[in-house]
């Protein structure tokens, strides 16, 4: 029998549901902290999973993601994985020419990203053909570029939390 790697995380899901999965420390220092069981953690992915399947992305296709490290980040690639879409990590520190140039070589016809990028995403965004859904994580600073981009609680709160995903 062939699994994948979310086939895996969800035989952990189902024998350790209410064990803590996740714990991340926005600004260490700050006290701001999320916590997540498996349970909760599979929840989320399953929700972004749904809502990419739901916007047209399909299996095999490729998603960037151009986030720091957190919460949406593994919730993302989890939910990709689930619902069979490549992620494709984006370094954070790419200006236009590179994010341009990755967007296109890696066949991305979706991308996750950090409000704090909404510029450099706008700025590359006229020349990737491919490129036909956003996600943003958080919300853009005063004066931001205008971009056609769903908010990434809006989309968690529309996708299904229950599995569901084809084989």
């Amino acid at each position: 029998m062939e699994y994948n790697l979310a086939d895996l995380f969800e035989s952990v899901v189902d024998v350790a549901a209410d064990r803590e999965a996740l714990v991340y420390v926005d600004h260490p220092g700050t006290g701001a902290e999320r916590r997540l069981t498996y349970a909760e953690l599979d929840r989320a992915a399953n929700r972004i999973g749904h809502h990419l399947l739901d916007a047209g992305i399909r299996p095999g296709e490729h998603l960037g993601l151009h986030l720091y490290n957190g919460v949406e980040y593994l919730q993302t690639v989890l939910g990709c994985l689930k619902a069979r879409i490549v992620p494709v990590n984006v370094n954070y520190r790419y200006v236009e020419e590179e994010l341009l140039y990755l967007y296109r070589d890696a066949d991305l016809v979706a991308l996750v990203f950090d409000a704090e990028f909404t510029d450099r995403v706008a700025a590359a965004l006229p020349g990737v053909e491919k490129l036909r859904h956003l996600v943003r994580v958080g919300t853009p600073a005063p004066g931001s570029a205008a971009l056609p981009a769903v908010d990434f609680a809006g989309a968690e709160a529309a996708g299904s939390p229950e599995r569901g995903f084809p084989a």
